[in-house]
């Protein structure tokens, strides 16, 4: 359970990584606080910010302090840890030796189950964030509000009741910001999201391998199919790493399905070819109207 003392509220928030995601999660904290008249310093690091991109992070970004010094950086409300899930694991014993007993940390990493399991080792008050956004630009240079905009923003806690922590007040600030938070276990986090994230990443990858003698003869079609095999292996290492058996389970099923697809092609049985179709066309449409709602 989250502690009684975390009922003081949100006053500060540090930012330990300044990416797409952790620049745009800040300005958009940054604007919920001012919509809801709130006074929320915004404090954060990057250990990759030279001069100039410290004066920008400061400046249009809306940074109020960049702080490198880990005792100041840490002494806040609500620590967001925003650099690759391996990396904020790692970050976590940081954390520790300087935070509040009364701090909250948080992270945006794609999985959870590992993250959540060490600070609970530690003894790290943790509640795991997972905004479902993003864009193909990289760095706080693209980062933005807008981002965040009607995206589920999972929050992945094993506490029954919230209604007087600051998870309870984090989850008002998002919905303050446009996003829609969403509570769930961190395993069940890493079941879903092996299945909708994970597995579409390496089938893409996969693909793109299959087919890497045809490809120079490819429409628009295959393009939008093999979007994803575009994304850097810096990225998804970590997220292999940390989901291993929820990751492989979903791709020998999804393999196994593929095998019963390739067997109706093959037999020619298009009744059951028509009703997969049929099913899939039904669930991208309600897809296509959630995405637009």
């Amino acid at each position: 359970m989250l502690s009684s003392q975390m009922q003081q509220g949100i006053h500060t928030i540090s930012f330990v990584g300044l990416g797409l995601i952790g620049a745009s999660l800040m300005q958009a904290l940054k604007r919920a606080a001012g919509a809801t008249g709130r006074n929320i310093e915004m404090i954060g690091f990057d250990p990759a910010f030279d001069a100039a991109d410290i004066v920008a992070i400061t400046g249009e970004c809306g940074l109020d302090r960049f702080e490198p010094d880990p005792a100041k950086l840490y002494n806040a409300d609500l620590v967001v840890l925003c650099a690759p899930v391996v990396t904020n694991i790692a970050l976590l014993d940081e954390a520790k030796r300087h935070i509040r007993k009364d701090t909250l940390v948080s992270d945006v990493s794609s999985t959870k189950a590992e993250i959540a399991a060490k600070a609970q080792e530690l003894g790290i008050e943790f509640i795991g964030m997972h905004p479902i956004a993003g864009r193909e630009q990289q760095g706080y240079q693209a980062a933005s509000p807008e981002l965040l905009d009607g995206r589920l923003v999972i929050l992945c806690t094993e506490c029954a009741t919230l209604e007087t922590t600051l998870a309870t007040e984090l989850a008002g600030l998002l919905r303050a910001a446009g996003c829609k938070p969403l509570f769930m276990s961190p395993e069940e986090h890493d079941r879903v999201y092996a299945n909708i994230s994970h597995l579409p990443q390496l089938i893409s990858t996969a693909l793109m391998a299959h087919c890497r003698e045809n490809v120079e003869w490819a429409g628009p079609g295959f393009a939008s199919m093999a979007r994803l095999a575009g994304s850097p292996w810096a990225v998804w290492r970590d997220i292999v790493e940390t989901n291993r058996s929820n990751i492989a389970d979903e791709m020998e099923a999804f393999s196994a399905l593929l095998a019963d697809v390739a067997g109706e092609v093959r037999g020619g049985n298009f009744e059951a070819l028509e009703s997969k179709f049929r099913e899939a066309n039904d669930l991208y449409q309600r897809l296509q109207e959630r995405s637009s709602s």
